[in-house]
């Protein structure tokens, strides 16, 4: 009987423990579930940051004035080259300027003139038209004057007077037009010598590195030219200029010569009527 009772209680044991591992492994296996759910899940994707594309930046072209391109071409030449070639320009044309303002001071209406000595000589005779021309301006007044003041020793005097004194008058008009000249023909000379040395400059340089090296080449020949240039717009500015004085004073000239032939001519009639 006891022995019956020891087995009862050995199976009860048993079956309890069963249980509580059936109860275990059923635990673990809805564990293992839903470990192995979480690892077959659609794994969470991290969006990367939008990449914020920066917009190129443009580089500002800054246009030069043409002074700092005059300026930097005048340095890239050579100073010591470039600066004769910049006096004879200013030089030049401070001549150049003052001419045109004597030139222009010295332009005289000869119409008006003759027709006021003439009514001169009409109402006052010689001194009258003798104070005519001294308060005008002009070399055509001043042959006038001059004329006038050899109305006493005959006609031919006069025109001697005027003759002699009317080259004095040309002369002061062409006065400074040798300089202009001179810097026409020296400017270019001096960009050709700075020209010269330069390219004696740029052959040292080939040498120097052994290598004709295309960029030495360039620069050295542009460095070399810059001089020419230079040289050859002074050249041409002022000799613009020389031609325009060269045609004004032509024209005083030629100005100069029909009022004296038109001077003698109211003297010769002035004399003739007997007005002195």
């Amino acid at each position: 009987m006891k022995k019956l009772f020891t087995l009862l209680a050995l199976v009860g044991v048993l079956s309890l423990g069963s249980q509580s591992m059936a109860q275990d492994e059923s635990v673990d296996s809805t564990a293992m579930e839903n470990d192995t759910t979480a690892a077959t899940a659609d794994p969470v994707v991290e969006e990367p940051d939008p990449v914020v594309e920066e917009e190129p930046v443009q580089e500002v072209e800054v246009e030069q004035s043409f002074h700092q391109i005059v300026k930097d071409k005048f340095i890239e030449g050579g100073v010591e080259w470039m600066t004769p070639v910049l006096i004879c320009l200013i030089l030049g044309l401070a001549i150049a300027i003052e001419r045109i303002i004597t030139l222009n001071l010295a332009t005289t209406n000869t119409d008006k003139l003759l027709a006021n000595v003439e009514d001169a000589l009409a109402s006052g005779g010689v001194e009258a038209a003798k104070e005519v021309t001294r308060n005008t301006r002009g070399p055509v007044a001043s042959i006038f004057t001059q004329g006038l003041m050899r109305m006493s020793e005959g006609i031919e005097m006069v025109e001697k007077s005027i003759i002699a004194y009317g080259s004095v008058e040309m002369g002061r008009l062409e006065k400074g037009l040798v300089w202009i000249s001179l810097f026409i023909a020296l400017a270019p000379m001096l960009g050709f010598t700075g020209t010269v040395i330069g390219m004696i400059g740029a052959f040292d340089a080939i040498q120097a590195a052994g290598d004709i090296s295309p960029q030495i080449v360039a620069n050295g020949i542009k460095v070399a030219l810059l001089t020419t240039v230079a040289g050859l717009f002074v050249g041409i500015i002022l000799q613009v200029f020389y031609n325009y004085l060269v045609s004004k004073i032509d024209s005083l000239v030629n100005q100069m010569e029909d009022a004296s032939i038109t001077l003698v001519d109211l003297l010769v009639k002035h004399k003739l009527t007997g007005k002195a």
